[in-house]
């Protein structure tokens, strides 16, 4: 199965925000190229907020490029089996952290956002992962900065999109 199809089935019985859920899948039928960083229409991105629930804590990538603190992800590569598998790709690479695990059900949110050009639109597909017990983390080279936040910090340093994630994951604790 392709990437491409596997990303179609994902948002098929993805059961929540119907309206962009839709605009995703358009988005897919429209563009079979959709999956890939040189789509200039927009691209599915793969996305994890890495969460430590023992403690309390989100882990937030001060974006090197955005300068933003957000969760891990970023674009799909060919190597990538399923859009879940890139999730938990970039969650790992970026975090550090080996053995992180994603929360069943599949993804938590979808969030659809404008970036710069040459491309226009990011629809990241947003999942959570757990931290396993004593996670250690350790910056990659698209970081800036990592840092751990209690949940409640996570308002006043993140966008809403961050937050909305967390709280969809919390939810689904």
């Amino acid at each position: 199965m392709s990437l491409h199809d596997d990303a179609v089935l994902v948002l098929k019985a993805y059961g929540d925000q119907d309206e962009l859920r839709q605009e995703y899948l358009d988005h897919l039928a429209a563009h079979p190229d959709a999956m890939w960083k040189a789509c200039g229409a927009g691209h599915l991105t793969a996305s994890a907020l890495v969460i430590a629930p023992e403690r309390g804590q989100v882990l937030l990538t001060l974006h090197r490029k955005l300068r933003m603190w957000l969760q891990m992800g970023g674009h799909c590569e060919p190597q990538d089996a399923s859009l879940t598998a890139a999730a938990l790709r970039e969650a790992t690479e970026e975090s550090g952290i080996p053995g992180l695990t994603l929360l069943p059900g599949g993804p938590v949110r979808l969030d659809r956002h404008p970036i710069p050009a040459p491309c226009h639109w990011h629809f990241d597909v947003q999942y959570a992962a757990l931290a396993p017990p004593g996670a250690v983390q350790a910056i990659s080279d698209e970081s800036l900065d990592l840092r751990w936040f209690p949940y409640d910090a996570v308002a006043e340093v993140a966008d809403e999109s961050v937050v909305r994630l967390l709280e969809a994951a919390r939810a689904r604790l």
